[in-house]
């Protein structure tokens, strides 16, 4: 069975039927993946930018990225729960569109970027250190990277 298949069957699947089905629901399920977007890019931003020395100066960066973990991963949570289900309903369209490709590789190196390297490096870089902006950079890349791809889905 090809990869092509499997986006067939993703697209037949009730939930992907229902979705393309309603006048209401993509839009809606699209607006709260968005909301995910807006907060999750925040906690990066906060976290960055502290890295980086700017903002939030009176807080360690250990602690700015600690109480910002659990908006992250509420955000990426919500995020993930409303991609799927928009994917699946889409997924033959989704499976010709370069930019989904580059957004699915990104998201996975930003992933495993924040959730590895960066909580590592949060604890053992000076904030405005050249580590912390090359680490801060490569985060901002990365998630950019991410939004600019799923955005450009609907331009491909």
């Amino acid at each position: 069975m090809s990869l092509f298949h499997t986006f067939e069957g993703f697209e037949a699947l009730g939930v992907s039927q229902a979705i393309r089905g309603s006048v209401w629901l993509f839009p809606a399920i699209e607006a709260l993946h968005l909301l995910a977007l807006a907060t999750l890019g925040g906690t990066i931003l906060m976290v960055d930018l502290r890295l980086m020395g700017a903002g939030l100066n009176t807080q360690p960066t250990v602690a700015v990225e600690r109480d910002a973990r659990p908006w992250f991963l509420g955000a990426l949570a919500v995020m993930l729960a409303t991609g799927v289900p928009l994917a699946l309903s889409e997924a033959v369209k989704l499976y010709d569109k370069p930019s989904f490709w580059v957004k699915m590789a990104a998201l996975a190196l930003a992933l495993a970027f924040a959730l590895a390297v960066r909580v590592w490096l949060v604890k053992r870089v000076e904030a405005g250190s050249p580590a912390a902006w090359a680490t801060a950079m490569l985060s901002l890349t990365l998630w950019l990277t991410v939004a600019v791809a799923g955005r450009w889905i609907g331009f491909s």
